[in-house]
């Protein structure tokens, strides 16, 4: 199994993201992820089902409903939310899914793996990408974290 670190390049590596669970209030784990990716260039979309635009970012209701299928979708939703985003993912053919979690679940659902295998979709099932983008302090503590606990080892599926 890789790392989370090695999986992380890679999904980092990718051209496009659509962030899901962006909110036009700006206030949470998706507003957050949204902002680190636009500074560093990637093309992005949001998924929000009433936004039209979320911090300057075109939005749009679903996976089905976007113009292009993005290289990663990066979910930061309630986790209740999560299998379906996992399921429209898979039928649409999105091959790279990172799900937030922090402490706690976030935006972790238990079926979450098994809908990934069902798909042969790339899974990070935890984590977050501010932790390998500049991380700041809080990130950088929490990459720290991972990686001295032996934790860095989440499960990847297909990889």
């Amino acid at each position: 199994m890789k790392l989370i670190e090695e999986i992380a390049k890679e999904f980092l590596a990718q051209k496009s993201m659509t962030v899901a669970g962006a909110s036009s209030k700006g206030d949470t784990a998706g507003n957050i992820v949204l902002k680190k990716l636009k500074k560093y260039g990637y093309k992005l979309s949001v998924l929000h089902p009433n936004a039209q635009e979320v911090d300057g970012v075109k939005s749009y209701p679903n996976i089905t409903s976007l113009p292009e299928l993005p290289d990663v979708v990066f979910i930061a939703t309630h986790p209740d939310v999560t299998p379906e985003l996992l399921h429209e993912c898979g039928k649409a053919g999105i091959k790279r899914v990172w799900i937030h979690r922090s402490f706690g679940d976030g935006s972790y659902h238990s079926e979450s793996e098994e809908i990934a295998n069902l798909y042969g979709i790339t899974l990070i099932p935890g984590g977050c990408p501010m932790m390998f983008l500049e991380p700041d302090i809080i990130h950088r503590c929490m990459r720290w974290f991972l990686l001295t606990t032996g934790k860095e080892a989440l499960p990847v599926i297909h990889e």
